[in-house]
């Protein structure tokens, strides 16, 4: 029995030590893809504007509400109902359903001649989100609010300056 056994054995090992054909090729399938966008567009449609104040001998501000456009003002800075001013809002457009990233450069001054009014901050509506979703629209809508510093006995002038909000697909 210990015989056949030994014999089995060494039946099962040279069937296994056979030479076996060796393969002379091999395929795998891919993919290719490419996602095709919209072309993606931002046009200002309001300018941020902390409409009409009249200063004093203490300073102030002004704060312009990025989501809602409301305007309150502190310190001795007292509002002119006549020119309430307004949040920027600049609308987009792209593929629906895809994401865009937001940045903003933003001035320091707001400048009359001579005279300047620091820009406390600048703020994107959406509690400051930098990422927004294009809408099933294909459009998108970004508010950007402000504080502006007001000195004592600021001068009186229009006070202007530039600033870049940019979208782009990430």
């Amino acid at each position: 029995m210990r015989f056949n056994i030994c014999l089995a054995a060494i039946a099962a090992t040279v069937a296994l030590a056979s030479p076996a054909a060796a393969q002379t090729s091999a395929s795998a399938q891919a993919e290719a893809r490419g996602l095709v966008l919209q072309p993606l567009t931002l046009t200002r449609v309001d300018d941020l504007d902390f409409g009409t104040v009249l200063a004093s001998a203490t300073a102030g501000s002004v704060t312009i509400n990025e989501n809602t456009g409301s305007r309150s003002v502190a310190g001795g800075v007292t509002a002119v109902a006549t020119g309430p001013g307004q949040r920027a809002l600049f609308t987009g457009a792209g593929t629906p359903g895809q994401q865009v990233s937001l940045s903003m450069t933003t001035p320091t001054f707001l400048i009359s001649g001579p005279n300047a009014i620091a820009v406390t901050s600048m703020s994107l509506d959406a509690g400051g989100a930098t990422t927004r979703t294009i809408g099933a629209t294909g459009t998108f809508d970004v508010g950007v609010g402000g504080v502006f510093a007001i000195a004592a006995n600021q001068p009186n002038g229009l006070y202007t300056a530039s600033f870049d909000l940019t979208a782009q697909y990430p």
